[in-house]
């Protein structure tokens, strides 16, 4: 099998390429391994191997021109609920297909994309607004607080209502929600999930990480028996009442496609992937803008000529706010620590570039080698808004942005990941004027997130309430 794969880094027996530190992480590592072995090449984790894909030519030409074969999903080899094949991970193809054909028409329904989930997300903006104001411009810790505000978006659309921020058992799945993301995208995450039965035999924070998930299991599993005692088809009331009726549906039909463990799965992958990753890239920016004043103050008045003070920013307002908008894309961009958690896998053995790669293979497009790379982008290595303007000064797109993957397996919430990103954004930029303290100031913007993601240090930070 070795011979047919692409070139890549010679692996040790058993452990591939795994304790090679010139090898992982690959977001440290992709330059070096391109210029020796090309934009396709291959890493082992532990011993099976992973095609990764480097660039925009690579990424482009296999997510979108060969988008059958690149368009299945790995499973997860971790002890932990869906990681044997439930929910969103699995490796399934019509299962998976069905699964989100269902999940994105009936977050439609409930208002993805349209005015309604725009006022939802305003309404929980202005309650954040508020939270952050009652620390009366003192040094704080923002991450509880965002991480909150974020979730309880998807948990609106999810189990039909919000939580207090103070909420105990709410604050308790938001810990976990980090400490697995985290652990995830941590090198013993890589570890584990390419030595599962290895890994079982020592001690460690995997033990922890699958008991705390299991605790997310049971929470949502509460949850959806609840749901289950007062459901009523002809009121439904959010995605769990709806895949109730639709599992209820396909059993008087005899076509079950679907378990109640999918279901409990589905909407912790919703939970999951609805919190972590837009409240990871709400607290980047408030680094960033306090790391960079000068920008700061230019969507601050953006926002101040476009919108004013008597009303909250609306997605209307985005076409108007190209700064504003260039800003909260560039974020996404910048963020270099971020990673393919769930790698895809190719559906047949695939030819692709002149090289051969084996049904069920693990690929990871690197999406940080698009948004690094110097032939497309001015200044790489610089936070720079003007990477999304045109010369002109209006927001323009780019087809070698790829924050939320593309084709296939692109994700299922990036409309409502975009309007939350703007809305929280601009609603908070309206308000408060961010401001680092302590030795923070003298750090660089990498270092500071690094450590929150590696150490969960965040530095504090000062909202000054904006003059009305």
């Amino acid at each position: 099998m070795q011979r047919q794969l692409p070139p890549g880094p010679t692996p040790w027996p058993l452990l591939g390429n795994l304790f090679q530190k010139d090898v992982l992480p690959l977001y440290n590592s992709y330059a070096k391994l391109t210029e020796k072995y090309g934009p396709v090449f291959t890493v082992w984790k532990g011993p099976k191997p992973t095609v990764v894909l480097c660039g925009y030519e690579a990424v482009k030409d296999a997510l979108l021109g060969h988008a059958e074969e690149f368009g299945g999903r790995s499973n997860i080899p971790l002890k932990i609920p869906g990681s044997r094949g439930q929910g969103f991970v699995n490796s399934n193809e019509n299962k998976w297909r069905e699964l989100r054909r269902f999940t994105l028409s009936t977050l439609r329904d409930f208002g993805m994309g349209k005015r309604r989930m725009s006022d939802r997300v305003q309404e929980e903006a202005l309650c954040l607004v508020e939270e952050i104001a009652a620390a009366q411009g003192q040094a704080f810790d923002p991450r509880e607080t965002i991480r909150s505000a974020v979730s309880n978006v998807i948990c609106s659309v999810v189990f039909g209502s919000r939580f207090d921020y103070k909420d105990s058992a709410f604050l308790e799945q938001m810990e976990i929600v980090t400490d697995l993301t985290d652990f995830l995208r941590s090198f013993l995450g890589i570890v584990c999930s390419a030595l599962p039965k290895v890994m079982d035999f020592f001690p460690g924070k995997h033990k922890k990480i699958s008991a705390e998930a299991q605790k997310m299991y049971t929470f949502i599993h509460e949850k959806v028996k609840s749901h289950r005692q007062s459901l009523d088809p002809e009121n439904l009331r959010d995605f769990i009442d709806c895949f109730l009726i639709k599992l209820e549906k396909d059993q008087y039909h005899n076509k079950v496609i679907f378990s109640h463990e999918d279901l409990v799965v589905a909407v912790l992958g919703l939970f999951v992937a609805g919190t972590e990753t837009t409240s990871q890239a709400l607290l980047y920016s408030l680094l960033a803008m306090a790391k960079f004043p000068h920008i700061q103050a230019k969507v601050q008045q953006e926002i101040a000529e476009v919108v004013g003070t008597h009303r909250p920013p609306s997605m209307e307002d985005r076409v108007k706010m190209p700064f504003t908008n260039a800003v909260v894309h560039e974020m996404l961009r910048y963020d270099k620590f971020s990673s393919e958690i769930f790698p895809r896998a190719v559906t047949r053995d695939t030819e692709f570039r002149g090289h051969k790669i084996p049904l069920g293979t693990s690929v990871i497009p690197l999406f940080t080698s698009l948004h690094f790379d110097p032939l497309w982008w001015e200044t790489p290595e610089e936070f720079n808004p003007g990477h999304f303007l045109d010369e002109k000064g209006e927001f323009q797109k780019r087809d070698d942005f790829m924050p939320f993957s593309a084709g296939k397996q692109s994700c299922p919430g990036e409309a409502l990941a975009r309007m939350e990103l703007f809305l929280f954004f601009s609603t908070l930029f309206q308000n408060f004027t961010f401001q680092l303290t302590g030795d923070a100031r003298e750090r660089d913007l990498r270092s500071l997130y690094f450590d929150h993601m590696k150490n969960h240090l965040y530095p504090p930070l000062q909202a000054i309430t904006c003059p009305r």
